[in-house]
């Protein structure tokens, strides 16, 4: 079988030699194979040879025309590298010894540097590409170089960035969970972690589809680290703070960071009104109001609450406000305000889940001991069945919904009292007691 090839490497020479000699070498069209006719000729023959070598596992000689491509006719074409690529990765996956697998290594990244070199400008396999491709070889190959690898990554990262004005997802995700995976091992420190989150976390607003599954990998691996404490980003952020107190944007980060810790100290809260005095937004309001939503400080919640929503114009932001002041009444057991934001939620938005989960559990604080108020419970189990349907994307207040609407369910007044009251199962019963009156529901028996 190897004669066969062989005789066939030879055959395919004799063609290229004839078909060659009837080109004119000096054409300008061939600068890029060699200085002259004569070095021009035989590089073209070279590459032919190369890719022929290179399909016939023939690598030694292959790395031989390479060699000879690579100094001679760098710019010529990106077969040269293909090609190279292919002779490296293979003889890294065969290589016998690790001084072997080490040398082939560095010899397939030279490739790519050489490519760089050559090719940068290309208008598709260009610099965004080739960093792409190696930064990918590097982790496969050289895992151990944390610092080469968070390095090529960066770069792979700012080309296709120069390149499409925004971040690749995929090379973000890869290069993001190293860092987190390098800060549990100790050879990052905590301040890269938080840096690297804040700056690639905005591209992954809005994600979709796979951009979705890449966003939810980017999430899990920052919060898995351990870098983002609470502890750490005080004292990240109480370091930077002193030097520029009034810093807008270093503010908002700390806010943002600090606010998805869940966390709760004075130094938040501090940071949390300077920032908010500065710049007052429906979105600080909101971190201020579940921050003191868990120091059960209604009154300074709702104050921020409804100081954002005086001053928001934008449906889905006063939506949000309306779901934060509706839970935090709840809370309080202020349930006639808790149901005039329920009614906003749902004039905004009747998807929103929010707005019968609050629903649900007004109606049922209206229940009392007595027939008309045992009915209330029909009503808050319709709404928080409803609830439960709408906030698939909220499984922690889905779970919770669901614990509610059977705890409602169970609340039901007995075959004895409905018989009594003369409503039987399956028949439509208007609710009139309290924030369920004027309610629809169906009769149904403990």
């Amino acid at each position: 079988m190897k004669s066969l090839k062989l005789i066939l490497v030879a055959a395919f020479a004799v063609i290229g030699f004839s078909a060659m000699a009837q080109v004119n070498y000096d054409d300008p069209r061939y600068a890029v194979w060699g200085n002259d006719a004569e070095s021009r000729k035989a590089n073209m023959l070279a590459n032919q040879f190369l890719g022929e070598a290179v399909n016939n596992k023939e690598y030694k000689v292959a790395a031989g025309y390479l060699k000879q491509l690579l100094e001679q006719a760098p710019k010529a074409a990106q077969g040269i590298y293909t090609n190279g690529i292919k002779l490296y990765k293979n003889q890294i996956a065969t290589a016998k010894t690790d001084e072997e697998r080490t040398m082939y290594i560095d010899s397939l990244l030279y490739v790519y540097d050489v490519r760089l070199q050559s090719f940068a400008n290309h208008s598709r396999y260009g610099k965004a590409y080739i960093l792409d491709r190696k930064a990918r070889e590097y982790l496969t190959y050289k895992p151990e170089d944390r610092e080469g690898v968070r390095n090529i990554f960066n770069e792979a990262i700012a080309a296709s960035h120069e390149k499409t004005g925004k971040y690749d997802l995929d090379l973000v995700t890869i290069y993001f969970t190293n860092v987190c995976e390098d800060y549990k091992n100790d050879a990052v420190d905590a301040t890269l972690v938080i840096s690297e989150y804040d700056r690639f976390s905005p591209s992954f607003d809005g994600a979709e589809g796979d951009a979705a599954e890449l966003k939810n990998t980017f999430d899990t691996a920052f919060g898995a680290s351990g870098a983002a404490s609470c502890e750490n980003l005080e004292s990240l952020f109480s370091k930077k703070l002193a030097e520029n107190p009034n810093d807008e944007a270093l503010l908002g980060q700390a806010v943002s960071l600090m606010s998805r810790a869940n966390c709760d100290s004075d130094f938040f809260f501090a940071t949390a009104e300077k920032h908010y005095s500065i710049k007052p937004s429906s979105e600080t309001a909101l971190f201020l109001a579940q921050g003191f939503q868990n120091r059960s400080e209604f009154d300074k919640a709702m104050k921020y609450l409804n100081e954002a929503l005086a001053a928001e114009t934008e449906a889905a932001e006063r939506e949000k406000l309306y779901v934060r002041i509706g839970l935090i009444s709840i809370q309080s057991g202020n349930h006639s305000d808790a149901m005039n934001a329920a009614k906003e939620i749902k004039a905004i938005n009747a998807e929103n889940g929010y707005a019968p989960y609050i629903m649900g559990q007004c109606y049922a604080a209206s229940a009392n001991s007595e027939f008309a108020g045992q009915a209330c419970y029909w009503a808050a189990y319709d709404a928080m069945n409803q609830a439960v349907e709408l906030l698939a994307s909220e499984p922690s207040i889905q779970d919770a919904a669901k614990k509610m609407a059977s705890a409602y369910r169970s609340s039901f007044p007995t075959k004895e009292e409905c018989f009594f009251n003369e409503v039987t199962e399956g028949a439509r019963y208007t609710v009139t007691r309290g924030f369920a009156n004027g309610v629809s529901t169906t009769v149904r028996y403990r």
